[in-house]
C-alpha cells in the first residue's frame, strides 16, 4: 500500500479507501462485511469511511465492531452528517442541534470516542456555515473530532466555508468528498483548482462509477445475479449508467486494460490516482478478493500515451 498527505496536514491516509455506502448493513451480509475489512485492513489499507445514514446507523455499527479490535492509533475513519435520521423537523441538516447530537450518536453506534474526520455529507441552504463551522470547531476543540472535511460541495460553497473559517479562526476544511470516475469528472474545472490553492484533497467515491467499470456489465447480456445492479436495495444510482454509449466506451477500455496487463478496475482506479489532488480513491466491495484486486492499482502508472488513448475514449 502507499500513502499520501491530506491536504496540509500531517495525516497521511492510504490511497485506497474502504467504504460502505450501499453495501454493509444493507446488501452486504454482517459476517461478510467484517472480513471485507479485515482484509483491507490486512493489506494496508488504513483509511475507512461510513457516515450515520447510511442504512440508518447499521453501517456505522458493522465498521466499529470490525475495526474495534485494531489499535486505534493504526487506522483513520470518517463518518458524515446531514440526511434525515428521523422524522421531526430538527433530524436532518446542518444546524448546531444536529451536528451536535448525530456526532455523538455515531461514536456510540462506531463505539470510539473520536472520529478521525467528520464530514458535512452535503451543503445546507437553510443553515448558516457559521454555524455549523463553529459547532464543529467545538466538537474539534473537545477531542471528538480531528478534522474536517465537506462531501459534495460546489467550489463556491467551499470558498464560502474557507471564509467564514478564516475571519472566526475556526478549523478550516482539509478534505472533500465528491463522486470522481472517467464518467463523472465535474471537480476538475473548478473544485480541484480552488482545493489545490487552499491545502484540501479530495478523497473521492465511486472511483469504479458503481461498479461499472469492473467490466461485469455487458452489452446485450442480462445482469448478473449477483451485481449492484441486479440488488434493488443497491440498484438506485447505478441505472443511468447503463446504456450502449457507456458500455462501449467500458469495451474499449477494458482492452486499454488488457494490453497492459491489468484489470478494467485497476486502470480505472489508477486513473483517478493520477490525479495528485486525489488523496485517495474510496472503494465499495462486497468480497475480499475486491479488495485484493483493486489494492494493486496502487503499483499502476499510467503513461502519457496510455492517458491519452483514455481521453481519446472518453471524449
Amino acid at each position: 500500500m502507499k500513502y499520501r498527505k491530506l491536504g496540509r496536514t500531517g495525516l497521511k491516509v492510504s490511497e485506497i479507501s474502504l467504504g460502505s455506502w450501499l453495501t454493509y448493513g444493507n446488501s452486504v451480509e454482517k459476517e461478510t462485511a467484517i472480513r471485507v475489512i479485515d482484509k483491507a485492513y490486512e493489506l494496508g489499507i488504513n483509511s475507512f469511511d461510513t457516515a450515520n445514514v447510511y442504512a440508518r446507523g447499521e453501517a456505522e455499527k458493522i465498521v466499529g465492531e470490525a475495526l474495534r479490535k485494531y489499535p486505534r492509533e493504526s487506522y483513520v475513519i470518517a463518518t458524515k452528517v446531514f440526511w434525515p435520521m428521523g422524522d421531526g423537523p430538527n433530524d436532518r441538516g446542518l444546524s448546531r442541534k444536529h451536528v451536535f447530537e448525530q456526532l455523538h450518536a455515531s461514536l456510540k453506534r462506531l463505539q470510539l470516542d473520536y472520529v478521525d474526520i467528520y464530514y458535512c455529507h452535503r451543503y445546507d441552504k437553510e443553515t448558516p456555515v457559521e454555524e455549523t463551522l463553529r459547532t464543529i470547531d467545538d466538537l474539534v476543540r473537545q477531542g471528538k473530532v480531528l478534522y474536517v472535511g465537506v462531501s459534495e460541495w460546489t467550489a463556491q460553497q467551499i470558498q464560502e466555508a474557507l471564509g467564514v473559517a478564516d475571519r472566526y479562526l475556526l478549523d478550516r476544511i482539509v478534505v472533500n468528498q465528491p463522486q470522481y470516475n472517467m464518467f463523472h469528472r465535474y471537480i476538475e474545472d473548478e473544485i480541484i483548482p480552488v482545493c489545490e490553492q487552499n491545502g484540501i484533497s479530495q478523497i473521492v467515491f465511486s472511483p469504479l462509477a458503481q461498479g461499472v467499470l469492473t467490466g461485469k456489465y455487458k452489452r446485450g447480456q442480462a445482469l448478473p445475479a449477483d451485481s449492484r445492479a441486479a440488488d434493488p436495495r443497491a440498484n438506485t444510482f447505478i441505472q443511468g449508467l447503463l446504456n450502449d454509449e457507456i458500455l462501449t466506451k467500458v469495451e474499449q477500455l477494458e482492452k486499454v486494460a488488457a494490453e497492459l496487463g491489468i484489470t478494467l478496475s485497476q486502470l480505472a482506479l489508477a486513473w483517478v490516482l493520477r490525479q495528485p489532488n486525489v488523496a485517495s480513491a474510496l472503494i465499495g466491495a462486497s468480497r475480499p478478493e475486491q479488495v485484493e484486486e483493486n489494492v494493486k492499482a496502487v503499483d499502476v502508472v499510467l503513461s502519457e500515451d496510455v492517458l491519452e488513448k483514455i481521453e481519446g475514449i472518453l471524449a
